[in-house]
């Protein structure tokens, strides 16, 4: 009889504790990722033998471009972020129309994967310089893309690629860090003034 009362006790108490115990639902918690750490921002002037001068952070370094002959095609390497801008550089010969569709058509080619691409023009006509910072949105593979010329003899172009697969979420951070450099990269452009360029 007490072997049955026992039993009989701890039935009621597990039912109690299932009943408790299951009573509340948790919503799923939101995927996490590492904290980064961003520098100070601090710039300095490219200071090589290019048409054009810009000034770049100094968590960043200028690698020459691999894979094409193009002399002054470079790359700007964000060690830290995994991430690298790529500079491509064309003379101007009777062809700026042709670029600028080129550029057009490279900015475009993300609208499969962008949610939306922004424009933010930029003009310096003491300083010759008027382009376009495209902001494409979503989990493209170059989220900032921005071209300048004078438009009459120098037309740069440049690239923000990550190392790693697109995630907007996962990048957000270190793309607005970085969107605030190519910005300050994009206005901070001048032309040379060598005979050879």
């Amino acid at each position: 009889m007490r072997k049955s009362l026992v039993f009989k006790s701890w039935v009621v108490l597990l039912v109690i504790f299932l009943v408790v115990a299951c009573s509340k639902t948790y919503p799923p918690k939101p995927r996490g990722y590492f904290r980064i750490t961003l520098p100070k921002k601090e710039y300095i002037t490219i200071d090589t033998l290019l048409p054009y001068r810009f000034d770049h952070p100094v968590y960043s370094k200028i690698v020459p471009h691999k894979g094409y002959n193009e002399p002054y095609w470079i790359n700007l390497k964000f060690p830290q972020f995994k991430a690298q801008v790529h500079f491509s550089y064309k003379s101007i010969d009777q062809n700026l129309y042709q670029l600028l569709e080129d550029n057009r058509e490279l900015v475009f080619k993300h609208t499969v994967k962008a949610d939306a691409i922004k424009e933010h023009l930029f003009e310096s006509p003491e300083k010759k310089v008027y382009g376009i910072l495209y902001e494409i949105k979503g989990n493209t593979a170059s989220p900032i893309q921005f071209f300048v010329t004078d438009s009459s003899k120098h037309f740069l172009r440049g690239s923000l690629y990550f190392d790693v697969i697109p995630n907007k979420d996962s990048i957000a951070p270190v793309l607005n860090f970085l969107k605030e450099d190519i910005t300050h990269l994009v206005e901070t452009i001048s032309w040379q003034t060598s005979p050879d360029f």
